[in-house]
């Protein structure tokens, strides 16, 4: 049997082909067969979707033109679609006789079929099948349960990376890039399957439409809508319009019946982006719809009508300190707040860029027709040596504007931004130093002697939390975003092997 690290590691890709295409593989060096497929779940279908087949050690792609549904009474269900609408392995040694056999593209002589898990109910179903009768066993049946266990996960990221691409051709980061997105992704896998509200904190640019899009599309909700509502966008007086309704009349201009975003979503998902400029008087009103799902149009007097959404919101500001403040109800706050996901900012796995770089290249040279290159090593240094305060949306815009820029596909210094192209100075026109007197200020004086201190504490505190950020901030009463500012304004950051490191200052440096 495969282990499970080296399944694991042949299958860690966000490409659906490549995912199918090492899984089949994989299946049939386990049960000694040259034919196999992977059948998914098609909720709009309402069948098995036979994205890719192998027949005779060759994989035939087959999207969008396979589906298997539920036939016409007298005809026989299929062993893949009564397998998944059993939930347990089908085993089938002589398809002669087997009465749920039918034959799809070419004739077997036995099919063995297991049900891909997830989330306590099968995604899909992972087949093998062979020329001969007689050849599957009870050891092919456990090698193959537990290759589609360890697949799941890996399949259902494929399937999100190429939704995302399809409807908002962007897709979501799969493959966790440092310790932190590693939780992201267990955390998006342990609330998605759950109807609990979910709070998703980050600076802007670090995916928080993404993971909520995610979200979604792991849940029992994804074939129900996924309504989207920018409370940054919309204005204040109309807010409470695009979330309710009206009512033709109810106000000045409402010339028509307008059914609110909270009914269209009825059933799915409403994900209220930039939550921290939802207006005072109305979180009130979004309180109780969320505990009550109730909802009263403007302008009704009929009773309220239920609906059943469950909310995802997500926000760049500290709703902790709106609280305090009085900007922000603590009730909704705690409600919304139920399930928290921090999304860590760039600068946190900058030794991943060269991978984020390159990945953002093809899919701009793809999009705009240029051809694909690489990022040089001198504008790969210009974006080492920047802070990248719009994070991952930040470095896609940059990298999509050089290759618009650049002739050949190759991303050289002088296609980047200016804003990032200007952190270059020659070393020849640099000018000598000028000497001023010293006449610091207060500010500057306390600057002076507080940054070694608090790099230094910094440092021994992830030192003593063992590399974990979200100990050493519970640690310091502060969340984990305030602490990778702190983090980063110290030139305090995480090495591998869980050890803390400094890039400037006295102290810390020394141990790295």
């Amino acid at each position: 049997m495969l282990t499970d690290f080296y399944t694991e590691t042949q299958l860690h890709s966000a490409d659906m082909e490549l995912v199918a295409r090492r899984l089949v593989e994989l299946a049939c060096a386990e049960t000694g067969t040259t034919e196999g497929a992977v059948f998914l779940h098609d909720a709009k279908l309402k069948g098995l979707s036979v994205d890719f087949h192998m027949v005779g050690g060759v994989i035939v792609a087959l999207p969008g033109t396979g589906t298997v549904l539920r036939p016409r009474r007298g005809r026989p269900n299929g062993i893949a679609l009564t397998c998944f609408e059993r939930g347990r392995p089908y085993a089938c040694n002589d398809t002669s006789q087997d009465p749920n056999y039918a034959r799809y593209f070419l004739e077997v002589a036995a099919v063995l079929a297991v049900p891909i898990p997830w989330q306590g109910r099968p995604m899909g179903v992972l087949t093998v099948s062979s020329s001969k009768r007689n050849v599957f066993g009870p050891s092919h049946v456990v090698a193959l349960e537990r290759l589609a266990q360890t697949s799941a996960k890996f399949l259902r990221r494929a399937q999100l990376a190429r939704a995302t691409r399809d409807d908002a051709g962007r897709p979501f980061v799969i493959k966790g890039l440092s310790p932190e997105w590693m939780e992201v992704e267990r955390r998006i896998e342990q609330v998605s399957a759950t109807d609990a509200p979910v709070l998703v904190q980050g600076e802007s640019g670090t995916g928080k439409d993404l993971v909520a899009r995610a979200i979604h599309f792991n849940s029992k909700r994804a074939s129900r809508p996924f309504v989207t509502v920018n409370c940054a966008a919309i204005p204040e007086t109309m807010l409470e319009s695009v979330l309710f309704g009206h009512l033709k009349g109810a106000f000045t201009g409402a010339s028509f019946h307008k059914l609110g975003e909270l009914q269209k979503a009825d059933g799915g998902t409403l994900f209220l982006d930039e939550l921290g400029e939802l207006p005072l008087l109305l979180q009130a009103k979004v309180l109780r719809a969320l505990e009550q799902g109730e909802v009263t149009p403007l302008g009704s007097n009929e009773p309220p009508a239920r609906v059943d959404v469950r909310i995802l919101c997500a926000t760049n500001r500290d709703l902790p300190a709106m609280v305090r403040e009085g900007r922000f109800r603590d009730d909704l706050y705690y409600r919304v707040g139920l399930m928290t996901i921090e999304l860590p900012p760039l600068r946190s796995y900058k030794e991943n860029l060269t991978v984020l770089a390159q990945v953002f290249l093809h899919q701009a040279a793809e999009r705009h027709g240029r051809p694909v290159g690489t990022v040089t090593k001198e504008a790969m240094a210009l974006l080492q040596a920047y802070d990248f305060p719009g994070n991952v949306r930040e470095l896609k815009n940059a990298i999509e504007h050089a290759v618009i820029l650049s002739g050949n596909g190759d991303v050289r210094p002088d296609d980047l931004p200016r804003s990032m192209s200007a952190t270059r100075v020659p070393a020849a026109r640099l000018d000598p130093p000028v000497e001023k007197p010293d006449r610091r200020t207060l500010a500057q004086m306390r600057e002076e002697w507080l940054a070694p201190l608090e790099r230094q504490y910094l440092f021994e505190l992830i030192e003593r939390c063992g590399g974990r950020v979200s100990e050493a901030a519970r640690e310091a009463g502060v969340n984990r975003v305030t602490f990778y500012r702190l983090m980063g304004k110290r030139g305090v950051r995480i090495r591998r092997g869980a050890s803390a490191s400094s890039s400037g200052g006295a102290g810390p440096s020394a141990a790295s």
